[in-house]
């Protein structure tokens, strides 16, 4: 199953290795104004993460203007905006309160994961989620549809490859909700 990447300590190293790329990427342009960009990471507490990899999830890749000062943050496939628990987590774990295995029930006793907040997540999959700009554009992609209810999951099952893959691309497709729009 999907959860059990939560134990993979290669899936932090890659979404680690893509979010640099994803950094190197916003770095290389420049600001309005012409500045160059400058690393200003700031810190972070992730929840749900490996020990392992917790010093390199400390901090969000975020960027400053030599000129302006003015601040951007790049995509990233690790953090989902400013919400505590990994990207990866979130992604995984929303379903989880339909799914009473005794190996999901470990996961969430593993990551400390609170029934509200499971709760929380499956509310915002099933319903702020398909109301997004985003999703308002790729739903047309998916024939036959995406069962909404099941959201995330369904979105997942739509990925082909291994579940390493699937999961990378349904964490690249909501990148764009890891930055703040302006």
């Amino acid at each position: 199953m999907c959860h059990n990447l939560l134990h993979d300590p290669k899936i932090f190293q890659l979404l680690y290795r893509v979010d640099e790329s994803l950094a190197e990427e916003a770095r290389t342009t420049r600001c309005a104004c012409g500045g160059k960009w400058h690393r200003a990471d700031y810190p972070r507490k992730p929840r749900g993460c490996l020990r392992d990899f917790r010093m390199q999830y400390a901090s969000r890749f975020s960027f400053c203007c030599s000129h302006c000062r003015k601040r951007r943050t790049s995509p990233s496939v690790r953090f989902f905006g400013r919400r505590v628990y990994l990207a990866l987590v979130i992604l995984l774990m929303a379903g989880r309160l339909t799914a009473r295995t005794p190996g999901a029930q470990a996961v969430c006793a593993l990551l400390d994961i609170p029934g509200r907040t499971l709760r929380r997540w499956r509310d915002w999959w099933t319903q702020a989620f398909p109301m997004t700009a985003l999703w308002k554009a790729e739903v047309a992609c998916y024939l036959p549809p995406v069962n909404r209810e099941d959201l995330p999951h369904s979105l997942l099952a739509r990925f082909a490859g291994p579940p390493v893959a699937a999961v990378l691309d349904g964490l690249a497709l909501l990148t764009p909700l890891t930055i703040r729009q302006r």
